[in-house]
């Protein structure tokens, strides 16, 4: 049994309950250490406190999860299959049909949540999200090591965007050169889609990219991170090409103080809320309040966004080993927008900025 997995049984017990069955992409990870992307096929790992942890998989997967690493039982099906039913077999079989079983209520289906239920019909049901999210909060050494190459990987990405803007070149363009390049690099996945705005679609914190060309005196934003070996990255950097306007330009240093101000907030036990009021509080005064429209950020890791959400009413506390982003924004319409996000790796003394591409104001040529 991996540390992991013993992690979340002691968690259950804690909690009194018997099993849990982790059926997201990212958990599912999280605990067996197989990365995969089930499609709409069944993934599981049963954890149990009287029975060794089963995997759930495709029969055409089970060769794969042994070489990531998986050495306990495995149930894999064929497609015509049932996995639910299998799963139930193999519980009869060994006498172990659990009391109680958490399921991830933000992740699970209701046609999966009957199925389940079907074949459970005396076991009470609770939602253990909590449970995982808090398991996953805190990064170990490893997976720091990750998080940082995953950094560096974005640094790049933006870089290449930023050295790639022409007049006339288009949002797409731009997005196709950064992708093409970090395919180079060896990068599999990005861990969302690519952004790049230009001109008077920077005012939209997620925007649609097209082939619309950049122009003189555009804003130009970038949005972009990258999957390396399982770990997320995340970005934003906001530049001008060949001019900027006054408000542009103080539009750009707010956001930049803005930003600046809540990675020197980021200390551990302060509350997550904190930070997002620390930025906030910055725009507020600079009479952009009603244009900052989200979030300061959120916990980064398996996945782009995951636990902590970092919204003002947070009071979880900060503590060494979270990973997460900062990235106030200000978005005018018809003025455009600029946002600034970069990843932070929680430590004893503070914050580590894990992204490193400059973020002074460039014009760009």
């Amino acid at each position: 049994m991996n540390s992991r997995i013993e992690n979340l049984s002691e968690q259950l017990k804690k909690n009194n309950l018997d099993s849990a069955l982790v059926t997201s992409k990212a958990n599912f990870y999280y605990v067996s250490n197989y990365y995969t992307d089930p499609h709409e096929r069944v993934i599981a790992v049963y954890v149990s406190n009287n029975l060794d942890p089963i995997m759930v998989v495709p029969k055409m997967e089970a060769e794969d999860a042994k070489a990531a690493g998986w050495s306990g039982a495995i149930i894999s099906y064929y497609d015509h299959e049932d996995p639910w039913q299998l799963l139930l077999d193999y519980l009869n079989k060994n006498d172990k049909v659990p009391q109680s079983i958490g399921l991830e209520h933000d992740h699970i289906t209701l046609e999966r949540f009957e199925a389940i239920k079907r074949i459970l019909p005396n076991t009470a049901i609770f939602d253990a999200k909590e449970i995982l999210a808090d398991l996953r909060v805190v990064k170990n050494k490893k997976e720091y090591t990750l998080l940082k190459q995953a950094a560096a990987l974005a640094d790049f990405g933006i870089e290449t965007g930023v050295m790639a803007i022409a007049e006339g070149v288009t949002e797409l363009e731009l997005i196709a050169k950064i992708e093409y390049e970090l395919k180079k690099q060896g990068v599999q996945e990005m861990s969302f889609n690519t952004m790049a705005l230009a001109g008077a679609k920077t005012a939209s914190p997620h925007g649609t990219p097209s082939t619309i060309g950049v122009k003189p005196g555009d804003l130009v934003l970038f949005d972009l991170g990258v999957i390396f070996e399982g770990y997320c990255s995340d970005i934003t950097r906001t530049v001008a090409f060949k001019s900027i306007t006054d408000e542009q330009k103080t539009i750009y240093e707010t956001v930049l103080e803005a930003e600046l101000r809540a990675i020197n907030a980021s200390v551990p036990k302060t509350a997550v809320g904190q930070i997002d009021f620390t930025a906030r509080d910055i725009i507020g005064k600079a009479g952009y309040g009603e244009y900052f429209t989200h979030r300061i950020g959120h916990g980064l890791g398996i996945e782009t966004h995951e636990y902590p959400s970092m919204h003002s009413n947070n009071e979880l506390a900060l503590k060494p080993g979270m990973c997460y982003t900062i990235e106030p924004g200000i978005y005018v319409p018809n003025i455009g927008g600029v946002r600034i996000e970069d990843m932070i790796f929680m430590t004893d003394k503070g914050a580590e900025v894990m992204t490193a591409y400059p973020k002074e104001l460039q014009i760009i040529d």
